[in-house]
């Protein structure tokens, strides 16, 4: 696989160049650091952290071209474990932290690695402007539905009528639905993976990684300690067939192994499930994950909303648009190469332009 990215080279910012890949096979083992994993046993977090280190030596790029920035919280020690560049950042600025790397060194690949507390809570505005301007980034959000750094707080996904030590008669927050949040964002690449399904999440994070943008991948990610089995339905065998709609893309929107019952739409645009003689001969919708209008990719995840069945995972909506980075850089070799030059400097005529003066 060969990665195209702009430079900042000799012919000017926006000269397209190829990133260099490593000419040596690559293992987990050249993805994981030296420093001692430090989360609870039996955390959902061991579960992704090993995927991504197993599927990083896909992408073939060398080490110090990938950066993994973290926010606060227990997801957040991500960066210690992974042989790359990486930086643990502050609570709920690793979008905006990320954005400046990624917009300066379009050379990198540049990760978000957050929480539903770090990234929802205190985060939140810098996570929707990060998708909304489709910034070349990665976020992956782990939402274990708790804070579990600090003990086990009810968080932005709580659900209602939670009962924690902040809320002990119960949560009366209406919770966030992080798919839902970055559809509405306008974010161009859209997906939810489970911790324990490791070739689904496999499959997102590859996808996630070949998408020029911003994308974002929720990922549901069990809290053994503070709120353990918040996904049970979704992962037991006796249950999760009958609760988990995996989208496909192309292919119509069916649940169970028997693919009896899927998705139908209702006048009002929501969906529900229904038999295949409810459907009737329309059968089935089938899933657009690149139709521009994402307005059935929002419909679909509400559904299971509150009740976890059914839920969809995959990919909701992968879709082309400008990208920031492209859009800052073409814009910064415009202004220079339209400035007047001062002392053989553009930029420097630029900086001191009809807004700026000199006081004697």
């Amino acid at each position: 696989m060969t990665v195209a990215a702009l430079s900042n080279g000799a012919d000017g910012p926006s000269a397209l160049r190829l990133v260099p890949k490593t000419d040596v096979p690559q293992t987990k083992k050249d993805f994981t650091s030296d420093q001692e994993v430090r989360w609870c046993p039996g955390c959902g977090d061991y579960a992704v952290l090993a995927t991504m280190q197993s599927f990083l030596p896909e992408l073939g790029l060398r080490r110090e071209n990938i950066v993994f920035v973290s926010g606060i919280g227990c997801s957040s020690r991500f960066p210690y474990y992974m042989n790359t560049y990486g930086m643990h950042s502050i609570h709920g600025r690793a979008p905006a932290i990320a954005t400046g790397l990624a917009a300066s060194r379009p050379d990198l690949s540049v990760w978000v690695i957050t929480g539903d507390g770090d990234g929802l809570s205190i985060g939140g505005n810098h996570l929707i402007h990060a998708l909304r301007r489709n910034v070349n980034l990665k976020i992956l959000l782990f939402n274990n539905r708790i804070y579990g750094l600090t003990k086990g707080q009810y968080s932005p996904t709580s659900e209602l009528g939670k009962i924690t030590k902040s809320t002990p008669l119960g949560s009366l927050d209406r919770p966030f639905n992080p798919i839902s949040l970055a559809l509405g964002a306008d974010a161009t690449f859209v997906a939810r993976a489970i911790d324990s399904e490791r070739k689904q999440l496999t499959d997102v994070l590859r996808a996630a990684a070949a998408h020029r943008g911003a994308a974002f991948v929720e990922i549901y990610q069990n809290c053994n300690i503070y709120n353990d089995g918040a996904f049970e339905l979704l992962k037991s065998p006796d249950s999760r067939d009958g609760a988990l709609l995996r989208l496909e893309h192309g292919r119509p929107m069916a649940i169970g192994e028997d693919g009896s019952r899927g998705v139908v739409s209702r006048p009002d645009g929501s969906l529900v499930l229904a038999t295949v003689d409810e459907a009737g001969p329309g059968g089935f919708l089938v899933h657009d994950a690149h139709a521009q209008e994402p307005s059935q990719a929002f419909a679909l995840s509400r559904l299971g909303h509150g009740s976890l069945a059914p839920t969809a995972v995959g990919v909701f909506r992968d879709v082309e648009a400008p990208v920031y980075d492209d859009l800052m850089s073409t814009q910064l070799e415009q202004a220079i190469a339209t400035a007047p030059v001062v002392d053989g400097d553009p930029l420097a005529a630029l900086l001191a332009g009809s807004d700026t003066w000199t006081v004697s």
